[in-house]
């Protein structure tokens, strides 16, 4: 007998539920797919307590599935759709009420709002990981901040929040309302991140109503004081986040990263596009890791290649706004958590000199 959608399906249907229905009868299947003998598939509760209550039935849907003909594997990924029951009412010698993160959007009416307080959004984008993105928004805030502006930092990479590594951050930021978040302060920027919410190693398993609902969150419930400029230090790829914020937030600009090779350049013009038709104005294009120079003998390599971002600048009629170069020292600085734009390091310069071209050109 063949593994087929329907046999896991009658499979599921089998397993009981706390309701007194099964999986499927209770439409808590979500993303089923079979690929060589591999079963995966989300139980979405409704609420976290619900996903808790589920254990049994997890545990009895992997069993089942397990025994099935032709089965070598079976990934099951336990979430809720929505939020935690309301608690009851704190007593007045309770704790301050802590903030829940994630759960859907309010509404929206209209299009793109300011931020209060907030004079200029500039998002720092990617179409492809792996492009220094993050190294990229982290060094510019803190080379801004140099600079005499008052920054800000938002971490909006939901899935892989890096900003409290790179800015030196641990502290998880206070609540005193349960509806206002205090941010933290690292190297003259005023900066927040999901990832000061969680454990540094728990996993975000959300959907897109959740990450939306976790954007909206970070830019808007947190006190971010009067800023000349925020950072928002975007997910790679062109996904939920970014719709999000360029449908819902009025954005200043958007600024390209990318790396020179032709790899990462078929991805950052699909970033161009996506800002094109979003109506988000491009800042203007960065190549990083534009050139190594060896720290022994001083030769300069062109590992990436060379010169590709400007040359896709010039096509599209876009700024260049600067080659950033690769180094260990900047890697070591990022993970030690003082980015080198904080630092007296010669490397700092070339984030010192992005800075303060976006502020002669009325950006920054």
């Amino acid at each position: 007998m063949s593994l087929t959608r329907d046999t896991v399906i009658a499979q599921l249907a089998r397993i009981s539920t706390p309701t007194g229905g099964n999986l499927v009868s209770d439409d808590l299947i979500r993303a089923l797919t079979i690929e060589s003998g591999i079963v995966r598939f989300v139980i979405e509760a409704p609420t976290p307590d619900q996903a808790r209550a589920l254990a049994a039935a997890h545990q009895a849907a992997e069993d089942s599935l397990r025994a099935l003909p032709g089965v070598t594997s079976v990934q099951i990924v336990m979430t809720a759709h929505g939020p935690a029951a309301r608690p009851a009412p704190a007593k007045p010698s309770a704790e301050p009420p802590s903030l829940k993160i994630g759960g859907h959007p309010t509404p929206h009416q209209g299009g793109p709002a300011r931020v209060s307080g907030v004079d200029r959004i500039i998002a720092i984008a990617s179409g492809k990981g792996g492009v220094g993105k993050s190294t990229v928004a982290s060094n510019l805030a803190v080379a801004l901040a140099r600079q005499g502006r008052r920054v800000g930092l938002l971490d909006a990479d939901i899935y892989g929040p890096s900003q409290p590594r790179m800015m030196g951050v641990s502290k998880r930021p206070a609540s005193p309302d349960g509806k206002t978040i205090e941010p933290l302060t690292a190297h003259g920027v005023t900066m927040m991140s999901i990832g000061l919410m969680l454990k540094e190693d728990e996993a975000v398993i959300w959907r897109g109503p959740m990450l939306m609902g976790a954007l909206q969150q970070l830019i808007n419930q947190v006190a971010w004081g009067r800023l000349d400029v925020l950072v928002i230090d975007l997910p790679p790829g062109t996904g939920d986040v970014q719709l999000t914020l360029a449908q819902r937030t009025h954005l200043t600009g958007a600024i390209v990263v990318s790396t020179p090779q032709d790899v990462a350049l078929l991805d950052a013009r699909k970033a161009l596009d996506m800002f094109d038709k979003l109506k988000v104005p491009v800042l203007g294009l960065i190549e990083n890791m534009s050139t190594y120079i060896c720290p022994n003998c001083g030769h300069e390599a062109h590992i990436f290649g060379h010169g590709g971002v400007a040359a896709e600048a010039v096509k599209l009629n876009l700024p260049f706004l600067g080659e950033l170069p690769l180094n260990l020292e900047v890697r070591i600085a990022g993970d030690a958590g003082t980015p080198i734009a904080a630092t007296d390091s010669p490397l700092a310069e070339p984030y010192l000199r992005l800075a303060r071209r976006l502020i002669d050109g009325g950006m920054g």
